[in-house]
């Protein structure tokens, strides 16, 4: 196990190497440079006059010599001004005149907002804690609702139950995030219809998440990952209820709800298991269409702010931590698997 972990460990790093990489190269393409120094320039900025300002901010070098410097695996660029010397390093540091060689990610300093005018590293840290907030209680929503609808569609396949528990998983899942939580904010907040059962905003639940202002956001993403996680598990169990073990359980006298708890139920579980560590970073970047339309400025919110404003540090900094947390999931993935089937070989 300690040898597997360490190469899927290394490939991770691999892997996270040449998607940040590519990333890089798209954020920094010349029409969004472009864009970036008209935007903190002058819009009437002629040719010569962007080509300067790239140069001046440290955007005018080779791709793979800004990348080394952002990634922090190269010394940051460093010019000379008629104030002294500007640079990176000199940036990112509070004192200018112990300003480090060496200054990007590895070392901990994520750029500077264009947009938010902080560093990208305290505005990801602060998003990603309301988004951990937000994932955390839909997970505890989710989670347990659907495999609890999927074991029981599963378990008596065919019957008025399963033909119920399927259609109801399958509306949640083909109804998109937009269009029930417009629906639920007309229903259960707008006094128009008279329902007015939830008071609070999800803006307010940023400094106080109550039960008024925060479940709207959090049932409008529970019921459309819910229903997915239910037919998977559905299928799942329905398959493993007509093994021949099961079968052989059923003839020696053991009763129905032992069968179901001891023996289908972990078997059955390895499929669905898959799909709830996929629904991790779909929740950490799927969550921008319900961030923005109830307004709750977490790490999707953010996303949408650093694409639309061509905030090139900040949108780099997301996806270094979309990247991440991709990768983590799909490791502890691969772990889980074992546990839950030992017989899964590892090669």
């Amino acid at each position: 196990m300690g040898s597997f972990i360490l190469r899927r460990v290394g490939v991770m790093l691999l892997t996270a190497l040449c998607l940040t990489f590519i990333v890089f190269c798209l954020t920094n393409l010349y029409p969004n440079l472009e864009k970036l120094a008209k935007t903190q320039g002058n819009f009437r900025m002629s040719d010569e006059d962007v080509a300067r300002w790239l140069d001046n901010n440290g955007y005018g070098g080779p791709m793979l010599v800004k990348y080394g410097e952002w990634l922090g695996a190269l010394p940051g660029w460093t010019r000379e001004t008629e104030d002294g010397m500007d640079g990176r390093c000199i940036r990112a540091a509070e004192d200018p005149t112990e300003a480090p060689r060496f200054c990007g990610i590895i070392q901990g300093y994520w750029g500077y907002s264009t947009v938010f005018k902080e560093e990208v590293g305290g505005i990801v840290a602060k998003r990603l804690g309301l988004t951990g907030i937000l994932m955390f209680w839909v997970l505890v929503l989710m989670v347990p609702s659907a495999l609890l609808i999927g074991v029981l569609a599963g378990m008596r396949e065919g019957s008025v139950t399963d033909r119920t528990l399927s259609t109801f998983s399958i509306i949640t899942t083909a109804t998109p995030e937009y269009v029930s939580g417009v629906i639920f904010i007309a229903v259960f907040t707008s006094s128009t219809v008279g329902l007015r059962w939830f008071k609070g905003t999800a803006t307010s639940a940023m400094e106080n998440p109550t039960f008024e202002n925060f479940f709207l956001p959090v049932l409008t993403i529970s019921l459309y990952g819910m229903g997915y996680i239910a037919r998977m598990t559905r299928a799942s169990m329905a398959e493993v209820m007509t093994a021949q073990y099961i079968r052989t359980a059923r003839l020696k006298g053991v009763s129905f709800p032992n069968i179901v708890v001891k023996h289908a139920l972990r078997n059955a579980l390895i499929a669905p298991f898959t799909v709830i560590m996929l629904q991790v970073p779909w929740l950490l970047n799927g969550v921008v269409i319900v961030e923005t339309l109830f307004n709750y400025k977490g790490f999707g919110w953010t996303l949408v702010q650093a694409a639309g404003n061509n905030d090139i540090e900040l949108l780099l900094g997301v996806s270094v931590v979309s990247v991440i947390v991709v990768l983590l999931t799909q490791l502890i993935s691969d772990i889980g698997y074992v546990y839950l089937n030992p017989r899964i070989r590892i090669s």
